[in-house]
């Protein structure tokens, strides 16, 4: 039996003068899975991964160095693979890998799931795989990665305030390292996950992504209906070798009489599941297509989590105190700013407490059409590898295209931390918008409020940068977080459809009144 990589997680032992085990949150083939403080950066929690004491050869050690590298450059790219730090060797030979600790439900744990939750969550598996699938850029050269182990058990599903749920795939790189170093022409010593395999992994053959689409497509099937495509009378390898290069998958239909669900997506799946990859869909983008249109046809909606929407304001000043708003008619456009079309944030000098404003410079013009905009707001944060707020603002009216104002803050600096503590003991915040043209002067004051839930959250937000120890990471939290901001967009603007929508009803039924 392999031993734990210390006798008690409670050891006072640094793994790599680092880490401090807590405890054992997960156990599998490949190896353990614990809890652990990163000290080095004031305690940190992170999830490191023993990989099993067979897996750590010589050959295995260069081939898992290089699988970390790249899994590591990889996270950088996409927000729905999880983040790998570091990797190496304990002290008694085993290799393990340090990745971002989330706190979520697996994806086996959610199925099977309705037809609106299916198409959020596939899109945002298939946007993590088109990542990988693209490559990474490694001293000028770009490497694919396929990830081989493609399953409900390596997606994880945690709670977010804006998206509802966001996915992290897990295990990029480790499942193609094992695969490396095992013969799978074989039930002997196989230690890929059988009812996943596309056929031309069983045969060992060298993989693509198509083998990953194959394996999304039996992990789809397996959303939709919570059963897997096939079901051998074993479990042993020569049962599901059979039925991956020779049997049919079951129909969609046959499983869950009572599924509705457009044609497009059932012969998606199917063709995912062709036994020869020539026959499926050939990359992921032609898969993001289809779901994109299997939701237009089912009229779906994202999800949305309703305790954090905010509650928007409009017209010139409104929601303002009228001390605040006459401070911000008077304001003047800063002169260590350029004189252009930008937004930015910054502190009102008020009494008794300061007030967070966004100033805005627009052409005029277009400043008397946004007149009667509605401001919506949405705040995320990420504490890794940089504490990072995105303060995301949107002007919205029917009539013309939205006007958004996002700003990224670098919660490091103790000014953007007063800022974000301001805007949520004081729930709203002015717009001050100024003329692009001469004298640069104040035409317009909008403001926007702050929903009590993001209220909370921004306090949390605030106490936790101040406990983080210093990074120069900012640019790669950035990164990121644009793009969960190019995720937000439409959910925002279908929530302020939405609510026009109500209020254009409910004016009618009073004027009927």
């Amino acid at each position: 039996m392999n031993k734990s990589p210390f006798a008690s997680p409670n050891s006072q032992e640094l793994l790599a003068n680092r880490y401090k085990l807590k405890q054992l949150i997960g156990k599998g083939g490949m190896g353990e899975v614990f809890l652990a403080d990163d000290v080095l950066l004031g305690g940190i929690p992170v999830a490191i991964k023993f990989l099993s004491q067979a897996f750590s050869d010589p050959k295995m050690q260069e081939n898992f160095a290089r699988e970390a590298q790249m899994s590591a450059a990889l996270s950088q790219n996409s927000i729905h693979i999880v983040r790998a730090y570091d990797y190496g060797l304990s002290e008694n030979g085993k290799l393990y890998y340090v990745m971002e600790y989330l706190s979520g439900k697996s994806l086996k744990d959610l199925i099977p799931m309705s037809a609106p939750m299916f198409i959020t969550l596939s899109r945002q598996i298939c946007l993590g795989l088109q990542c990988a699938h693209q490559g990474i850029n490694i001293d000028g050269k770009i490497y694919p990665l396929v990830h081989r182990d493609i399953k409900p058990a390596n997606i994880l599903v945690i709670p977010d305030p804006i998206l509802g749920q966001i996915v992290k795939i897990l295990d990029f790189g480790i499942a193609r390292l094992v695969n490396y170093s095992t013969v799978v022409s074989t039930n002997k010593g196989f230690n890929g996950t059988l009812p996943y395999c596309s056929p031309e992994q069983l045969d060992g053959e060298e993989l693509d992504s198509r083998s990953d689409i194959y394996s999304l497509g039996v992990m789809m099937f397996e959303m939709l209906t919570g059963q897997k495509p096939w079901q051998p009378e074993t479990d042993y390898f020569g049962a599901w070798y059979k039925a991956h290069h020779f049997e049919p998958p079951k129909a969609i239909a046959n499983v869950k009489p009572n599924l509705k669900i457009p044609q497009q997506l059932n012969d998606l799946i199917m063709a995912c599941l062709a036994k020869k990859a020539s026959n499926r869909p050939q990359n992921i983008a032609k898969i993001l297509q289809i779901l994109d249109s299997a939701e237009k046809s089912l009229s779906l909606t994202l999800p949305t989590n309703s305790s954090s929407k905010s509650t928007p304001s409009t017209s010139p000043g409104s929601g303002l105190p009228t001390k605040i708003a006459q401070l911000c008619w008077q304001m003047r456009w800063p002169q260590d700013k350029p004189i252009q079309e930008i937004v930015f944030p910054q502190l009102l000098d008020s009494k008794p407490e300061p007030v967070a404003a966004l100033w805005l410079m627009l052409a005029q013009q277009e400043i008397k059409n946004r007149a009667l905009s509605t401001c919506d707001n949405h705040f995320i944060f990420l504490t890794s590898p940089h504490p990072m707020l995105l303060w995301v603002t949107v002007l919205y009216n029917r009539e013309l295209v939205p006007k958004w104002l996002p700003c990224y803050l670098d919660m490091q600096n103790p000014q953007n931390q007063k800022l974000a503590w301001t805007l949520a003991e004081n729930g709203y915040y002015p717009l001050i918008l100024f003329t692009l043209e001469p004298p640069y002067t104040c035409t317009n004051v909008l403001s926007s409020r702050v929903s009590s839930a993001y209220r909370e959250l921004l306090k949390i937000w605030v106490k936790q940068s101040q406990k983080l120890p210093p990074s120069s990471e900012s640019q790669s939290s950035k990164q990121l977080l644009k793009q969960q901001y190019k995720q937000i967009q439409s959910q925002m603007l279908q929530n302020l459809e939405s609510n026009s929508q109500n209020v254009r009803s409910q004016a009618m039924k009073n004027a009927k009144i």
